[in-house]
């Protein structure tokens, strides 16, 4: 599918598109409350999502067929919809102000007794309390809510869910009549008060056509009606002007026509006292409503209008094309973008948070969301730190290829570097480029002073991150868009280094600007951002070490360079384990030959004495046979046991698929606790294919280690055990090990102030508790085993940390809005939200620097997972939930700011 075009027009304030959502059937209608986006779509259904994080957060079953119009009343108690059951629904919310999926369901179903086809709009009069609704049978009709209660009982046989279809239910050969079968899936009767429109409540032939679209228009101050009127636009090319009676339960009457040819009016909005029509030759047509005259014809298309909206300063219309045109109010085409790749069928123009945002829905099933432009209630320093700009600095730093292992991407490297600076800088933080050498790339160094006591030593926390990415070359064609170009859909941004480790190290540096914006900053915030993590960190501890003075004395270590164990329930990361990496390298002192020619039993082959050496590093078990491997190894205390037993019963209880809690416990200690052993790589000298003696034969291995084994011992034992497998064969080729790069395991305290402040900022930022769960901590570290065996347990076969996730594109149980239980059959609920608290983990993992900087400081580190296990992070498409982000950014806000007062 070909990409949307960006606008055009000056690039300075053209809109941009902020995020798409894509859905599997046409969005027909939409619209917003303060923070929500409601869609409604070809099956009938309901979508909401959050306006901050483009998430999903319910789907309530609405129609039977397409919902065509959307209304929320200004003060957002109610929300209309209207479909092709000829029915329209009237939802509510809670008395709080904040849409409830709870009670996010039908609260009345209104339908006439008259067969009207599609309800093509409705309206709502706050002031008279009534709906008026304009259908496929050229009526208009109305009703009052006030005398809901005074009306009878309806007969609910004339429902049209409940009659005969003129079509669908037509006489057959010699007149019988076969009535449709129930479906389950299409139950009769709707969920909510049922009401229906009195006989005498219509205005029949309203239009020589389709009442395609209707708004209510009242201003006081221009004083043009003496009260509200209804304005309608017909298949009959004209537009009429009601007036509503309240004396008669808001009863309709002709005012005015407007008439400016046949072409159909699809839409209308209102601006002041301007009127605007969309039309179905494509022209835009402007009336003053004080003088009912046609003031402007704008030739817009050469296909239907079909979507206006209006604000901001602007006028924008969408047709039929998928074009988007953006109007200056002296009718100047200031933009035109292609939006969709097939119809605009919706659109609408709101403000969230001081961002201006012009949304539109399409048959093509995207949703898609632009920004056009900010307005600032706020001070411009919090403007300046808000999501919005988090963004927009994401955006940037992912567009800047800091590939570290390729060379060719050295200049982007250091230009990440470069951009980092001067946006510590631009927040007022103090900062210096810190390098090694020419060839490594800097450490960004930066710092946030807080407003402590005067001659009082402030506490100081470090944070420590990465700027540089894996490659993401993408000649296979695996991203869905450029890897270097962020994209946000379905919630999500996708692109190369939004969750390892751009985006939570712009989450943490954000968060310390708005502290210091605030003046509630009181201790310091170090950073630390390293451009050769994913090369590991070669050169950092020299450079730390180098500049140790310039960094000064650190309290705290928090870094956030890793992943929930699945897609729904916040962790906290204690522990992972080490690794070494090595190289083993075995030749001959010849060249390739040939294997039929030269081929013999006589001959010490590489590649064999390789196979033959590796053999001796692990038995069939899977364990490591180094001696002495396993005697620092901790033991398994009971409360750590149970701790596991915790986490696998929470992560089963959410979902049955993952098998039996027992075995994934035990597989989680088999990754987190046990060292293992992994040979990555075997190459040799011939070409592949070939049917070659190789000379030479190279293997990369890796040892991951756990706390208490140590980088230095192992590396001399493996090399020991190698050398002596060497020796055993009594070959004549030579060996070579090569120590590439290690990382000491880590065992952070649990129990300690850091763990204990960031579990209650996880807790307060994510939401209330629900049900209480077991504890995941725990009690305290482990004490080495006596008995230097590790226990040997039998092979079996693993789930993947991939198998956590639920798959891609499951909907989170944690998210920014999550729903409550069900209120209603008809109504699509998401499981109801669990308790927050975050299950403390460890990983299998390594990170080089952890451990490191707790030696180099003597301050204790923790570890926050920012994002979700299906972020997919050195993989293609890979991605972080807005939620997510913005959520780190305030448990960081919390950290840096609750921390020193503990």
């Amino acid at each position: 599918m070909p990409e949307l075009v960006e606008p055009h027009g000056e690039a300075s304030n053209q809109p941009a598109l902020f995020h798409k959502i894509k859905n599997e059937r046409s969005i027909l209608a939409l619209a917003v409350s303060d923070s929500r986006l409601f869609a409604g779509t070809q099956a009938g259904e309901i979508l909401v999502w959050s306006l901050e994080t483009c998430e999903r957060i319910d789907s309530l079953k609405a129609h039977h067929r397409s919902v065509l119009s959307l209304y929320v009343a200004k003060d957002e108690d109610l929300l209309f919809s209207s479909g092709g059951d000829a029915i329209v629904n009237v939802s509510g919310h809670d008395w709080n102000g904040v849409w409830c999926t709870q009670s996010l369901s039908a609260l009345y179903s209104i339908y006439s007794t008259y067969d009207v086809g599609d309800v093509f709009c409705v309206a709502y009069s706050a002031l008279l309390d009534t709906v008026y609704l304009g259908a496929q049978n050229t009526s208009i009709q109305w009703y009052d809510l006030s005398d809901k209660d005074q009306r009878p009982i309806p007969d609910l046989s004339r429902h049209p869910l409940n009659r005969n279809h003129r079509f669908f239910d037509s006489k057959g050969p010699g007149g019988a009549l076969t009535p449709r079968p129930a479906s389950a899936s299409e139950p009769r009767s709707q969920s909510g008060k049922q009401l229906e429109i009195d006989k005498t409540d219509i205005v029949q032939y309203a239009h020589n056509g389709y009442t395609y679209c209707m708004l209510l228009f009242g201003t006081p101050e221009a004083a043009i009606f003496d009260d509200e009127v209804l304005i309608s636009g017909g298949g009959d090319g004209t537009i009429k002007i009601w007036a509503l009676n309240p004396e008669d339960g808001g009863s309709i009457s002709e005012l005015r026509v407007l008439e400016s040819g046949d072409d159909s009016v699809l839409t209308l909005t209102i601006d002041t006292t301007f009127l605007y029509s969309g039309r179905s030759g494509g022209d835009v047509n402007v009336w003053d409503l004080e003088t009912c005259q046609l003031v402007r014809r704008i030739e817009s298309y050469r296909v239907d209008v079909l979507t206006l909206c209006v604000g901001h300063g602007s006028i924008f219309s969408g047709s039929a094309d998928g074009l988007v045109k953006q109007f200056s109010p002296r009718y100047e085409c200031l933009h035109e973008w292609k939006a969709h790749n097939q119809l605009i069928l919706a659109s609408i123009v709101t403000e969230q948070q001081g961002k201006r945002i012009y949304v539109t829905g399409g048959n093509d099933g995207y949703v898609t969301i632009w920004d056009i432009g900010r307005t600032y209630h706020e001070s411009p320093q919090a403007a300046f730190t808000d999501n919005d700009q988090l963004l927009q600095s994401l955006s940037q730093l992912v567009a800047l290829r800091t590939v570290s292992s390729k060379q060719e991407y050295a200049q982007d490297c250091r230009r990440g570097a470069s951009w980092l600076r001067s946006l510590f800088k631009n927040f007022g933080a103090d900062t210096e480029m810190l390098s090694a050498s020419e060839s490594r790339n800097p450490v960004v160094f930066a710092q946030f002073r807080g407003r402590g006591t005067p001659g009082k030593k402030r506490k100081r926390t470090l944070f420590y991150g990465h700027y540089d990415v894996v490659p993401a070359d993408d000649k296979q064609r695996l991203w869905a868009s450029d890897p270097f170009e962020m994209r946000g859909l379905n919630g999500y941004l996708y692109g190369r280094g939004v969750s390892d480790n751009k985006g939570p190290v712009l989450a943490a540096i954000f968060a310390a600007a708005e502290l210091v914006a605030e003046k509630t900053l009181s201790s310091d915030v170090v950073f630390l951002i390293e451009g050769e993590e994913e090369c590991g960190s070669r050169g950092f501890q020299e450079v730390i070490q180098k500049n140790k003075d310039l960094i000064g004395d650190v309290d705290w270590i928090l870094l956030a360079n890793s992943y929930w164990l699945d897609d729904d329930i916040p962790c906290l990361t204690y522990g992972l384990r080490g690794v070494v990496h090595v190289t083993v390298t075995i030749k001959s002192g010849r060249s390739n030959l040939h294997s039929g020619v030269d081929g013999s039993q006589r001959i010490n082959e590489a590649m064999k004495d390789l196979i033959g050496v590796l053999a001796t590093l692990s038995s069939n078990n899977g364990s490591i046979k180094i001696p002495g491997f396993y005697d620092p190894v901790l033991r398994l205390t009971p409360s750590e046991d149970k701790a596991y037993t915790a986490i696998s019963k929470a992560l089963v209880e959410r979902d049955p698929t993952r098998g039996d809690s027992h075995e994934l416990a035990e597989q989680l200690k088999g990754r987190w606790r046990e060292p293992s052993l992994t040979i990555h790589r075997i190459i040799n000298s011939g070409p592949p294919g070939s049917s070659i003696i190789p000379h030479s034969a190279t293997a990369t291995i890796s040892i991951r280690l756990v706390p208490n084994q140590t980088t230095l011992v192992i590396s001399v034992a493996l090399k020991k055990v190698l050398r002596a497998a060497f020796a055993a064969l009594k070959t004549s080729n030579q060996l070579s090990i090569s120590i590439d790069h290690t990382a000491e395991p880590w065992l952070g305290d649990p129990g300690n102030k850091l763990f204990r402040t960031l579990e209650e900022a996880v807790v307060d930022v994510w939401g209330p508790l629900g049900h209480h769960r077991r504890g995941s901590v725990p009690a305290a570290k482990a004490e080495p085993k006596e008995n230097p065996n590790l226990p040997v347990h039998a092979k079996s076969t693993l789930g993947t940390s991939a198998s956590l996730t639920n798959g891609s594109d499951h909907h989170s149980q944690a998210t920014a809005d999550s729903p409550s239980p069900p209120a209603s059959p008809n109504s699509m609920r998401f499981p109801a939200r669990p308790s927050w608290r975050p299950l403390f983990i460890r990983e299998g993992g390594s990170i080089p620097a952890i451990r490191f900087l707790e030696q180099e400081f003597q301050a204790p580190a923790a570890h926050l997972p920012c994002g979700q296990a299906s972020d997919k992070a050195h993989l293609d498409n890979e991605r972080m939930r807005l939620s997510n982000l913005y959520k780190s950014k305030d448990i960081f806000k919390r950290i840096f700011r609750d921390l020193p007062l503990k």
